[in-house]
């Protein structure tokens, strides 16, 4: 995997997502489980943030409310400076398609494209041309030149998380939100994975949210955020793997 030049970014004092006294409760009654507790966050333009907690902690409900995929009980959430909490559906998918990457971790890759009709399938919702020099930065810093008239069936694992990476970096997006992006790869190819996102912070100034139970991709990030309960215990400033795991056996006990 090609490694490009990275170019300090400027410091960036905007906001690319905030949660603000974030509720979510699934069920009623004796059976409502509280989710999410009255989360308030922010998360800077430019930065990487890594989201961790046990099971059932409110980690992923934290990431897909903040991405639009679920909604809140209560509370508010902004991309940029706009609440998404009260779109209509029709402009909450606007939003998602130009303002927002993700990537899953089952890659979600449709198996009748090709790697390159993956990468700008969101474009082509859109009715939007790629950028021909994103799309060829993307293409070479994650590997993927001598793949692109592959189909899923035909990529390795790794292979297909870097399409989805790509997928999701296509249209310049304002926040990425990767759910467990490196859960289902080796430890090397994840590595890899986790360099290059460090890297398109640092070179793009793109902002990342990734939800992982991995201490050591957590140590890429600028920030980890650890939740229990629905609600956030404690924040990393530039994560470890040690200070990770040491936090995580204080929740334990």
């Amino acid at each position: 995997m090609t490694a490009p030049t990275i170019s300090p970014m400027a410091t960036d004092t905007r906001t690319a997502a905030r949660a603000v006294d974030l509720t979510r409760i699934y069920g009623t009654g004796d059976t409502a489980v509280r989710a999410l507790d009255g989360v308030s966050v922010d998360f800077p333009a430019g930065s990487f943030t890594a989201i961790m907690g046990p099971s059932g902690s409110g980690k992923s409900t934290l990431m897909h409310c903040l991405a639009g995929l679920d909604a809140p009980t209560d509370g508010r959430v902004y991309i940029g400076d706009t609440e998404i909490t009260r779109l209509s559906d029709r402009r909450l998918t606007r939003i998602r398609r130009d303002r927002i990457g993700f990537v899953f971790q089952s890659f979600n890759l449709l198996p009748t494209l090709t790697a390159r009709q993956n990468i700008t399938l969101p474009l082509d919702l859109a009715g939007r041309r790629p950028d021909k020099h994103r799309l060829a930065t993307l293409i070479d810093s994650l590997g993927l030149s001598d793949r692109l008239d592959h189909r899923p069936s035909e990529l390795s694992g790794g292979q297909q998380q870097r399409v989805a990476i790509a997928r999701a970096l296509i249209t310049a997006p304002e926040v990425v939100f990767a759910d467990e992006p490196t859960g289902s790869l080796d430890s090397r190819t994840a590595a890899a994975l986790l360099a290059f996102l460090r890297r398109s912070v640092a070179e793009l100034g793109q902002t990342i949210v990734m939800v992982t139970h991995d201490p050591i991709a957590a140590s890429y990030a600028d920030r980890a955020l650890l939740l229990s309960d629905g609600r956030i215990t404690s924040s990393i400033e530039q994560p470890t793997t040690d200070s990770v795991l040491a936090a995580m056996k204080q929740l334990d006990a």
